[in-house]
C-alpha cells in the first residue's frame, strides 16, 4: 500500500459532479434540438430519443449513487465478474444480436432497449487490470510473469469487439488497458513497445474490412468521394463552420433536417457549434478539461494503489473517448464511431459512463482520514517515546507515565 497522498479538497468532488451535470443535461438538451425534426417525421414524436435518453439519465444517476457508495474491497471483487460477464455477453452478439450500418453491437432488451456489452467490458478491463497492477506494485516481478494474464484480460473483448465489427470500441479497450498499464508504472520500454505493437496491428486490420479503408480515404481526402464516404466529414465541418463565434440559434441547426448523418448520436458536436457557436463547442471542451483536472486530483488522494489506478483510469479512459470523438467529427483522425461520453444519445454508453463516474468518487472513501490520522498517530508515538525516556532519566530506572496522574501515583507510593 502507498502512502497516503494529498488530502482530497471536497472541491474536486464537487467539480467532477459539476462538469457531469452540466454534460448530461446540455446533452438532453442538444439532443432534444437535433433529433426533433427527424423524430417527428418518423415517430410522430418529436421528444422520442430525448424521452429515451431522460430514462436512461435517470438509471445512470441510480447507478452513480450506488457506486460511489462501494467500499474498494467491493470494487475488487465485481471488477472480474463483470469482466467475465461482458465477454459471455460480447459471444451471445455474436449469436443473437442486433445492429444496423453492417455492424452488430448490441443485444435486445425484449424490444425495450438494447445493450451495447462492449461499454461493460472496457470497464471490466479497467477493473480487473487495475488490480493486477496494483499487486505487482505489492509484489514486485518481471513483467513477462503476467503477459499471459494481460493478454487474456484485453485480448478476449479486443477480439470479440473487433468481429462485431467496431473498430472503435475494440480500440478504445485497448487505449483503457494501456492508460491502466501507464498508471500502474509499467516500464517505459514495455510501454513503447505495447504502442508500437498496437500501431502494426491497427495498420494491418485497417486493410481487412472495406468500411474501413473507407473511412480512411474519406479521412485522407473527402471531396474525393463527397457524395460517398466524404459525405458525412463534409456536413460535419459545414456544420461547424456555419456556426461561427456565437451559433445561429438554439434549435435553429440546418444539418439536423436529414443532412449530416446521426447528428444527434457520434457527431452532436458539429449541431452544438452550428447552433450554439465555436463558444457553445468549447464549453464541452472546458467541461471535459475540469471533469479530468477533478478525477486525477481525486486519483491522486486516493489511500492504496488500486484506488489510485481505478480513479485515473476510469478518469482518462473517459476524457480519451470524448477526444477521440471530437477529433472523428473534425477529421483530425478517421471517422471511429465513438459516442462523445455523457453528451451524445446512447443508454448503455449514458449508464456505465455515470456508472464509471461513480467508481471515481467511490475511490475518495477515507481519502481525508487516511491522511488526518497520520500526523495524530505521529504525535502520540513521539509523545509516548518522550514520556519513557524521561521516566527512565529519574532514578536511573523506568517509570509509569505522568500523562496517568492516577497510576504514576500508584507507582510512587510503592
Amino acid at each position: 500500500m502507498t502512502a497516503p497522498g494529498p488530502r482530497l479538497a471536497p472541491s474536486a468532488r464537487y467539480l467532477l459532479l459539476g462538469a457531469t451535470a452540466f454534460l448530461a443535461l446540455g446533452g438532453l438538451l442538444m439532443i432534444f434540438s437535433a433529433s426533433s425534426v427527424t423524430d417527428f417525421k418518423a415517430f410522430s414524436d418529436s421528444m422520442f430519443h430525448v424521452k429515451r435518453q431522460a430514462v436512461f439519465l435517470v438509471l445512470g444517476i441510480l447507478a452513480l449513487i450506488v457506486a460511489s457508495r462501494m467500499t474498494v474491497g467491493v470494487v475488487r471483487r465485481v471488477g472480474l465478474a463483470m469482466l467475465v460477464s461482458a465477454d459471455a455477453m460480447l459471444v451471445l452478439v455474436l449469436l443473437m444480436g442486433v445492429g444496423k450500418w453492417g455492424s452488430v453491437r448490441a443485444l435486445d432488451l425484449f424490444g425495450v432497449a438494447t445493450l451495447q456489452p462492449a461499454e461493460m467490458a472496457r470497464l471490466g478491463c479497467v477493473l480487473v487490470m487495475a488490480d493486477l497492477f496494483a499487486d505487482r506494485i505489492r509484489r514486485p516481478r518481471p513483467v513477462k510473469d503476467d503477459l499471459l494474464k494481460i493478454a487474456l484480460i484485453a485480448g478476449v473483448p479486443f477480439g470479440l469487439v473487433l468481429i462485431q465489427p467496431d473498430m472503435g470500441a475494440a480500440v478504445s479497450i485497448l487505449v483503457a488497458v494501456l492508460i491502466v498499464m501507464v498508471l500502474g508504472g509499467l516500464s517505459g520500454k514495455w510501454i513503447a513497445a505495447t504502442v508500437a505493437g498496437l500501431g502494426i496491428g491497427l495498420a494491418f486490420l485497417l486493410p481487412l474490412a472495406a468500411y474501413r479503408s473507407a473511412r480512411f480515404a474519406a479521412f485522407l481526402d473527402p471531396n474525393k468521394d463527397p457524395s460517398g464516404v466524404g459525405y458525412q466529414i463534409l456536413q460535419a465541418r459545414l456544420s461547424l463552420g456555419s456556426g461561427g463565434i456565437f451559433g445561429l440559434g438554439l434549435g435553429m441547426s440546418a444539418e439536423k433536417w436529414g443532412y449530416l448523418p446521426a447528428p444527434y448520436t457520434d457527431f452532436i458536436l458539429p449541431i452544438i457549434g452550428e447552433e450554439l457557436g465555436l463558444l457553445g463547442a468549447l464549453s464541452v471542451v472546458v467541461a471535459f478539461g475540469v471533469f479530468c483536472y477533478a478525477g486525477i486530483r481525486i486519483s491522486l488522494a486516493a489511500r492504496d494503489d488500486y484506488a489510485r489506478i481505478v480513479a485515473g483510469g476510469l478518469t482518462v479512459t473517459i476524457v480519451t473517448q470524448a477526444l477521440i470523438n471530437m477529433a472523428s467529427v473534425t477529421a483530425l483522425i478517421p471517422v471511429a464511431g465513438e459516442p462523445l461520453p455523457l453528451v451524445s444519445y446512447g443508454g448503455t454508453s449514458l449508464f456505465f459512463t455515470m456508472g464509471c463516474i461513480g467508481l471515481i468518487l467511490a475511490m475518495t472513501r477515507g481519502a481525508e482520514r487516511g491522511v488526518a490520522r497520520q500526523p495524530a498517530r505521529t504525535i502520540e508515538k513521539e509523545g509516548s517515546a518522550s514520556a519513557r525516556s524521561g521516566e527512565r532519566r529519574r532514578n536511573g530506572r523506568p517509570r509509569l507515565s505522568g500523562i496517568d496522574g492516577g497510576r504514576a501515583g500508584v507507582g510512587r507510593r510503592s
